[in-house]
């Protein structure tokens, strides 16, 4: 609910701190006093339209703050952590307006865009008038209300994801066909390289290796040359070999009378021996394999150039050849399964659809069904409200194909007809500003347990009526305040009289000028407001006795 609600300059107000309680709160007072003032604040704080024209005169900047405590699962915590502001027990939301028509707005303290306040906002409050009615004008929240007082959210939701499942379908078909038909327009070519890249047969590294092939061969001499004088050098007559092995036996002879200082010696020239054996073993291997060489210098240089040519001719390195002739394999193997792939997701989509079909068919049935409900329960309000003669009626409109949705397969709209054999028309086309309002507030009525709003706001929804007609609209807002918290400025002493928190907003003079404040009213100042309502500038004995008559009646009746 609304907890409070502070005003800093905004026009006639000063300074204004208010307090709300649940129920139903009005607010009355003299024409001109200020009450609308409160609202405009309150849309303000809401993110509505921000207008230089609000900041009281004198003043620099404006701000209005508006503290709601709510639920733990309602909506408005939800938009908070999807934007990663920090959740409190209260929701206090801010916004200023500066002299020169700009504003901030601000959540918790933190600052915010007013795009968010409005999104916030249609979860937290409606303010409803003459003039504003809001949802009323929006056929998406027709459908959300219809829903919402039919209890569909099941179904809807089931359409919903019927509806993304067959547009999934329909997608991956419509890739296929477009993949398959480039493929086929590359039948030829794919062919082709295919047969060219099998005769290839390209190998993982081969470039690399042939170029270290390429190389060896091109200093084959040298290399044979290089590999010669080493063996010569390490086992010829005058070798490292025969060196080391005479060094071995002449340390071999006076080893004994060494007293064991030659051991570490003789063991480091084993060990040089057996390397030196190795690294023999080795040249003669390398030398045997270039003696043995397979491979020639213009067979190697031809299968580069071939690679190569291969590679430039695809756009790829020669490296990505053997990758080439996967892909292009997998593109040539969906041509020739294209007209089974295509049966199956033509099948698929064709599931699909017949599912969305058969719930969208089913949800369209439900909303007809809810729609004359609702249509009996609404007109069943309009006759006390005085719009006996008007026609409340919900279309659910069947679309085309091409317009259905995830919505569903249909279109809502509420709809009025204000008097006899007038065709039935969209609300904001029709309907007066009073009537639009008492439709409004009927629908509301009917609504009631339907929406998640906590705050209702009725500015004057009882203008240009009076007597069984407003205390009509007085029953239903009590009704309203039952369950939700209603805020309603009135100039109709029967609907002022079913409040159960009163206020009175008036104009004094304060340190030179003009200031709005908000008086609440006890319950000897409630009865003397309903009774200057009632009579006007003089209050008389009679209006005070039909002010208590009106006070002290049950409000928890029946219907009016």
């Amino acid at each position: 609910m609304l907890a409070g609600l502070s005003i800093r300059d905004i026009v006639l107000i000063d300074r204004l701190s208010l307090s709300f309680s649940p129920g139903l709160t009005v607010l009355t007072g003299e024409t001109g006093a200020g009450k609308s003032i409160l609202l405009d604040a309150l849309a303000l704080a809401l993110g509505e339209r921000a207008d230089g024209n609000l900041i009281r005169h004198g003043a620099s900047q404006a701000a209005v703050s508006a503290e709601f405590h709510l639920p733990d699962n309602h909506a408005a915590f939800a938009i908070l952590a999807e934007q990663d502001l920090p959740s409190e027990d209260q929701l206090v939301i801010r916004r200023t307006l500066g002299s020169d028509g700009r504003s901030r707005g601000f959540v918790n303290d933190q600052p915010v865009s007013i795009a968010l306040l409005r999104r916030l906002a249609e979860t937290l409050v409606e303010i409803h008038g003459q003039f504003e009615t809001h949802g009323l004008f929006d056929q998406q929240t027709h459908r959300l209300l219809l829903d919402a007082y039919g209890g569909l959210a099941q179904q809807a939701d089931e359409t919903r994801q019927a509806w993304h499942l067959w547009s999934e379908a329909k997608a991956a078909l419509s890739q296929l066909m477009t993949d398959s038909e480039a493929a086929i327009a590359e039948e030829a070519y794919l062919r082709d390289a295919l047969v060219e890249l099998d005769q290839l047969s390209p190998k993982f590294e081969e470039e690399a290796s042939l170029v270290e092939v390429r190389l060896r061969l091109q200093h084959r001499e040298k290399l044979l040359d290089a590999l010669s004088t080493a063996q010569r050098e390490l086992a010829g007559d005058r070798g490292a070999e025969l060196s080391l092995s005479l060094a071995r036996r002449a340390l071999d002879r006076v080893a004994d009378r060494a007293g064991g200082a030659f051991d570490q010696i003789i063991a480091s020239l084993d060990s040089a021996a057996i390397e030196i054996g190795e690294g023999l073993a080795a040249l003669d291997t390398a030398a045997a394999e270039f003696e043995n060489e397979s491979q020639d210098l213009a067979s190697v240089d031809d299968r580069l150039f071939e690679l190569r040519r291969v590679a430039r001719r695809h756009g790829v390195q020669v490296e990505e050849l053997a990758k080439l002739r996967e892909s292009l394999a997998e593109k040539f193997a969906a041509i020739e399964n294209h007209e089974e792939r295509t049966t199956t997701a033509v099948r698929r989509a064709g599931e699909h659809r017949a599912k969305y079909v058969a719930i969208a068919t089913s949800l369209t049935a439900a909303r007809r069904t809810t729609a004359e409900r609702l249509d009996t329960a609404v007109s069943r309000e309009l006759k006390p409200l005085k719009l006996d003669r008007a026609r409340f009626s919900t279309e659910v409109a069947e679309l085309d194909e091409r317009e259905w949705g995830d919505t569903g397969a249909n279109r809502i709209a509420f709809t009025v007809a204000t008097n006899p054999g007038q065709p039935p028309g969209p609300l904001a086309k029709i309907a007066s500003g009073g009537e639009l309002a008492r439709f409004m507030l009927a629908l509301k009525v009917v609504l009631a347990r339907a929406s998640a709003i906590p705050v209702l706001v009725f500015d004057e929804v009882d203008s240009g009526i009076g007597g069984a007609t407003a205390d009509a609209v007085g029953e239903r807002l009590s009704r309203l305040a039952k369950t939700r918290q209603v805020l309603v400025v009135t100039h109709s002493p029967q609907v002022a009289a079913r409040a159960d928190h009163h206020w009175q907003v008036r104009k004094v003079m304060k340190e030179g000028a003009m200031t709005t404040e908000v008086i609440t009213l006890d319950e000897t100042g409630r009865r003397e407001e309903v009774a200057r309502m009632l009579s006007g500038a003089e209050v008389t004995a009679e209006a005070r006795a039909a002010a208590s008559r009106l006070i002290d009646r049950p409000n928890a009746g029946a219907e009016a």
